[in-house]
């Protein structure tokens, strides 16, 4: 029963996600540790190729040269993880093209960005030879807010795991609105996941499969398929895309079933999944996908991506 169970799961999350067309110190505690693996092995140090950030530089690259991009974001980390004080870095560009870049080749330039949620831009393109990266420090910086009627919960955002997916939350940020945005599909924990979002032992994985559901397509921004990012271990909370997005899910359990198969771009704050729980428990109508029976709610929730207002004080560090 076990196998049969985990098989529809695959089966529903690879197949059935997408709906018919008409239808801070607290981050090191809630990351996965898959993903605290993959930090310190330089996989979740990733950067955008063709791509050329400006800003104040706080080491020359003209003057430090590394081996690779991942040193480059590894280095620009490095003056960001004293918990005393700033992030020193926030940003890093590096030349990794031998034969393109020349005797600029190796330089990292590590950089001090006005606003990390609006980095400046120099250049972009296939004729741009340099590869870039932003790093999210603790407390505030990297927070975006997710408007509802039912409250706004709060993301943390993983550059270094998931850049081209932050890239274009950012746009979203930026564009100020959200149109098109929304939930569209919530089902609860039910039985099978303890409030903690531990499986319960001998319980089925599903349905329901513990997730609300929803798409950040905004009408007047362009998407383009996300290629494949860091996808640890699905935990309570994690934000991911749905294949390539824009349509994407919100984890209310873990799920170790589901074989790290999800770019996982965020994870909501602790304090908010409260808001999680909420719009999961709201009426739904069943429908069948695939074979496969899911909750569609009646009313789809619209969603706004907002900068935060409150201070770190009065969030869960």
């Amino acid at each position: 029963m076990g196998t049969i169970s985990c098989c529809m799961v695959y089966l529903c999350f690879s197949a059935l996600f997408r709906p018919p067309i008409n239808s801070t110190e607290f981050l090191d505690s809630r990351v996965s540790d898959d993903l605290k693996r993959e930090d310190r092995n330089g996989d979740c140090c990733r950067g955008i190729e063709h791509l050329e950030l400006w800003g104040d530089a706080v080491k020359w690259g003209s003057e430090y040269k590394v081996n690779s991009s991942k040193d480059c974001c590894l280095a620009c980390k490095g003056m960001c993880s004293d918990d005393s004080g700033p992030c020193l870095c926030d940003s890093w560009v590096f030349c990794g093209d031998k034969l393109a870049c020349g005797d600029q080749f190796g330089e990292c330039w590590l950089k001090k960005q006005k606003d990390t949620l609006e980095p400046e831009k120099r250049d972009s393109g296939d004729h741009v030879v340099w590869t870039s990266g932003v790093v999210f420090g603790r407390g505030e910086q990297g927070i975006v807010g997710f408007e509802t009627r039912y409250g706004t919960f709060h993301v943390k955002l993983l550059p270094d795991c998931a850049p081209h997916s932050i890239s274009y939350i950012l746009e979203l940020l930026a564009s100020r609105h959200c149109v098109g945005c929304h939930f569209y599909r919530a089902e609860s924990r039910g039985k099978s996941w303890d409030p903690e979002g531990n499986h319960i032992e001998h319980a089925p994985y599903g349905p329901p499969f513990a997730l609300i559901q929803g798409t950040l397509g905004s009408y007047g921004t362009v998407f383009k398929d996300i290629p494949t990012e860091a996808f640890p271990t699905i935990r309570r909370g994690s934000v991911a895309w749905v294949d390539s997005g824009p349509e994407f899910f919100i984890s209310l359990a873990n799920h170790n079933e589901w074989n790290k198969a999800y770019t996982v771009f965020g994870f909501v704050l602790t304090e908010d999944m409260e808001i999680i729980e909420r719009i999961a428990q709201l009426p739904a109508k069943p429908e069948v996908w695939s074979n496969i029976n899911v909750a569609v709610l009646e009313n789809p929730v619209p969603l706004h991506v907002r900068r935060i207002k409150r201070s770190v004080g009065n969030l869960k560090l």
